[in-house]
C-alpha cells in the first residue's frame, strides 16, 4: 500500500489523467443511459404506432418531403420545442424521428424535462427505419435525367 501512495506522489501527473478518465467513462456511460430511456427500437416503435401513437419528425419541410413514415407528421424541431403544447392532444404519446436519432432524443428529453412525459424518440431515426426496410413516403422521381 505504501507503494502505491509513493507512485501516486511521484507520477501526480498520470495518476490524475487516470482519474479524469474514470470520471468521463463513468460520465458518457450515465449520460448514455439517460439518453436511452426515452429511445425505442424500430420494432417497439412499430408497436407504438400500432396502439395510435402519434408520429411527429422534427427534421426540416424539405428533408420531410424526400421521404418520411406514414401519417408522420413534419413539426421542426425548433417550432415544436417553442410550443410543446400541440403533442398535448396526443393522449397515448409522441414518437419523434430525425435522420439519426440524435436531435430526435435531445429533443424528447428536454420536451419530457418541461413535463411533457409520453414523447419518445426513435433510435436511430429515418437511417435505422430505412435500413430496416420499413415502409416510408417517398418523393416521386421527376424523371429529370
Amino acid at each position: 500500500m505504501q507503494e502505491l501512495a509513493e507512485f501516486s506522489n511521484q507520477h501526480i501527473l498520470l495518476v490524475a489523467g487516470l482519474v479524469a478518465s474514470a470520471f468521463a467513462v463513468i460520465f458518457y456511460e450515465l449520460k448514455m443511459k439517460a439518453g436511452s430511456v426515452g429511445s425505442l427500437n424500430t420494432a417497439m416503435a412499430i408497436r407504438l404506432i400500432n396502439t395510435g401513437m402519434a408520429i411527429v419528425d422534427i427534421r426540416t419541410a424539405k428533408q420531410f418531403a424526400e421521404n418520411h413514415i406514414v401519417n408522420a407528421k413534419n413539426i421542426p424541431e425548433a417550432e415544436l420545442l417553442k410550443s410543446p403544447s400541440s403533442l398535448d392532444k396526443h393522449k397515448k404519446g409522441t414518437l419523434l424521428i430525425c435522420d439519426t436519432g440524435s436531435r430526435s432524443s435531445a429533443c424528447a428529453g428536454r420536451l419530457r424535462k418541461d413535463g411533457s412525459e409520453k414523447v419518445f424518440s426513435i433510435k436511430g431515426g429515418m437511417l435505422a427505419w430505412q435500413q430496416d426496410n420499413l415502409p416510408v413516403v417517398s418523393k416521386a422521381p421527376t424523371g429529370d435525367s
